[in-house]
């Protein structure tokens, strides 16, 4: 990305070099030089606001990281680090999620309730997986936001703000 607004950052100092040369010598090609100047200088500032709201969209609002498995008396225990980058809470927050075997065929899929979700903070919630030993998870698939809800709102986009990551050799996607 960095280098993505360099070029663009480049791009907006050769327009502004070509800016000082002497366009030529008849005032109407003057005029018609200005306006495009402007045009190129407008859409380089432009489109680098663009390409840095894209960024911002790309690093979402909840992280959601497989961070541990560990073997419990009735199959797995699942450790997720969640962090809420929102300035808003979420009183519900149930995923669906999909459990797949090292074979790929689909081995479980459970409802998880991980809310509350503070504000902008960190949290680390804990969900056993019955029947399904932690050796036998080939990948952990994020299928869907059951429930997303943030005071009185409730909201149908949360699967989007969601990014998935994992510390561990078994993938978490959406």
């Amino acid at each position: 990305m960095e280098r993505v607004l360099s070029n663009m950052v480049g791009r907006t100092a050769r327009i502004f070099a070509i800016s000082r040369i002497d366009w030529g010598r008849a005032a109407h090609q003057s005029a018609i030089f200005r306006g495009a100047r402007r045009a190129a200088i407008a859409i380089a500032i432009l489109g680098t606001g663009a390409i840095q709201a894209l960024a911002a969209g790309q690093t979402g609002a909840l992280r959601l990281e497989l961070n541990k498995l560990e073997a419990s008396e009735t199959g797995c225990r699942t450790y997720f680090v969640i962090t809420n980058k929102d300035d808003r809470a979420y009183d519900a927050f149930q995923l669906d999620l999909i459990f797949f075997g090292s074979d790929g065929v689909i081995a479980k899929r459970i409802a998880v309730d991980a809310a509350p979700l503070r504000a902008a903070k960190t949290s680390v919630k804990l969900f056993d997986v019955g029947g399904l030993s932690c050796a036998n998870i080939g990948s952990i698939l994020v299928n869907d936001v059951i429930a997303c809800r943030s005071g009185a709102e409730n909201r149908s986009d949360c699967i989007r703000t969601i990014v998935p990551e994992s510390r561990l050799s078994v993938p978490l996607m959406k």
